[in-house]
């Protein structure tokens, strides 16, 4: 069977990216890796794991539509048959999952639906919560808001600042993303309704 051939949207250091890159085996594969932004340590890694590279820059306002427009162009050209938000920090309009026309997951840096947004380690410290964590979810049009695939509790420190807090809850995302795109690229996640269910492994 073929691999998987997986995009994966980028916005900074590439930490996700680096173990999505570690974990291809014959499952998936990274086909390609698009940014908004050019010059981020995150393009350095595809370019070294020889990973073809595009920048997309995302404009504020309207035309926001027309950038989600062009980088679902950009990874149904490489053919991938899923997207992987991986620390892609802007948010895609709707057109973006009708132009892509394959799933696509996302991370996020809270237990959802607790603390969706782009400040999920940030708000649950404010909030005073003792366990935050991280959920790995298909991404719908709906921020954070799509079907939960993984979600591991991360427990919060008396000391804990928003750093210290973010790269424990890194540790359980990088474990748990490559994961979850072998799963679905070896046909192992069911969606029903909201409730994805993990299948056994055949044999």
């Amino acid at each position: 069977m073929a691999k998987l051939r997986v995009g994966v949207l980028v916005s900074g250091t590439g930490s996700l990216l680096q173990a999505i890159l570690e974990g291809q085996d014959s499952s998936y594969e990274v086909g390609v890796v698009a940014s908004d932004r050019p010059g981020i340590r995150a393009l350095e890694r595809a370019e070294k794991a020889g990973v073809p590279t595009v920048v997309v820059e995302f404009p504020k306002g309207e035309a926001r539509e027309i950038a989600s427009e062009k980088i679902a162009r950009t990874l149904r050209n490489h053919e991938v048959g899923l997207g992987v938000l991986a620390g892609f920090m802007k948010v895609v309009t709707a057109n973006f999952f009708d132009i892509l026309g394959v799933p696509a997951m996302n991370s996020h840096p809270a237990l959802l639906p607790s603390f969706p947004g782009a400040h999920g380690v940030r708000d649950a410290l404010a909030w005073g919560v003792r366990v935050t964590g991280t959920t790995i979810h298909f991404a719908t049009p709906d921020l954070d808001g799509g079907p939960v695939i993984f979600q591991e509790a991360v427990e919060v420190l008396a000391d804990d600042t928003e750093e210290t807090l973010h790269e424990r809850i890194k540790v359980v995302e990088q474990r748990l993303y490559p994961e979850a795109i072998r799963l679905f690229a070896d046909g192992r996640l069911k969606l029903e309704g909201r409730r994805v269910h993990i299948l056994p492994a055949p044999g």
